[in-house]
């Protein structure tokens, strides 16, 4: 279960906006953090806190494969993200790097910014606690539960997970 406020972000937010490669040249993840979103909202590093939720349009984090992109935005403490739909690549390297993401275009429909939210993976089931409604996403696969529990798929090989990959 995931709780957390909403930031919520437009259709097509690619991997160049969420982390700009003008900051590439480091891995330090920390710094990486302190850049994410920072061309689409200035003010986003000062206004996310531990916990909180993206939610987003169709097609986040299009563009390039970096990983960069789903590790600054975990590191900057955002514990999900909500969208419509999200690049092929960049939803796989999300569950690599243990950031929970679920697709619901009802929900990155409705939420607004500010909004309480609350995620169960084990149901796919997406509460805006300040609408007082529900949505409906995909519930993950018991395998990529256990990769994003433990943090991303290298530690979760490290442990001897390998069931269903």
């Amino acid at each position: 279960m995931i709780k957390g406020r909403a930031h919520v972000f437009p259709d097509n937010v690619d991997t160049d906006v969420i982390i700009p490669a003008r900051y590439l040249n480091t891995q330090d993840k920390k710094e990486l953090a302190s850049h994410v979103m920072e061309d689409i909202d200035k003010d986003f590093v000062n206004k996310v806190k531990k916990g909180d939720v993206i939610s987003a349009g169709w097609n986040f984090g299009c563009g390039s494969s970096r990983e960069h992109a789903p590790i600054a935005i975990k590191e900057a403490g955002v514990s999900a993200v909500i969208a419509k739909t999200f690049a092929r690549i960049f939803y796989r390297n999300a569950i690599n790097i243990g950031l929970a993401i679920i697709e619901s275009e009802e929900a990155a429909s409705d939420i607004e910014e500010g909004d309480e939210i609350e995620i169960n993976f084990d149901s796919g089931e997406i509460v805006n606690v300040t609408k007082d409604k529900v949505y409906r996403g995909e519930p993950f696969p018991e395998f990529i539960k256990a990769i994003i529990e433990k943090g991303g798929l290298l530690n979760y090989l490290k442990e001897g997970g390998s069931d269903g990959i």
